[in-house]
């Protein structure tokens, strides 16, 4: 599958952590939840489906 037809999400600060499978996505579409930091890079994605996961524009991250 090429870049162009993984499925993208934008995520708000208010959603982190990130993790997949998202809410949104079909519960046949489901595999093993792993947690994704989009924190440092602005972006991550998925291993087991490659989603593309990324911070939405502008947003800034605060520290705990």
């Amino acid at each position: 599958m090429s870049d162009t037809n993984k499925p993208n999400a934008v995520v708000e600060v208010e959603h982190l952590p990130v993790y997949c499978p998202n809410p949104a996505m079909p519960i046949w579409n489901h595999h093993p939840k792993v947690f994704l930091d989009v924190t440092k890079t602005g972006s991550a994605a998925c291993p087991y489906c490659g989603t593309q996961y990324r911070l939405k524009e502008g947003a800034v991250v605060h520290g705990h």
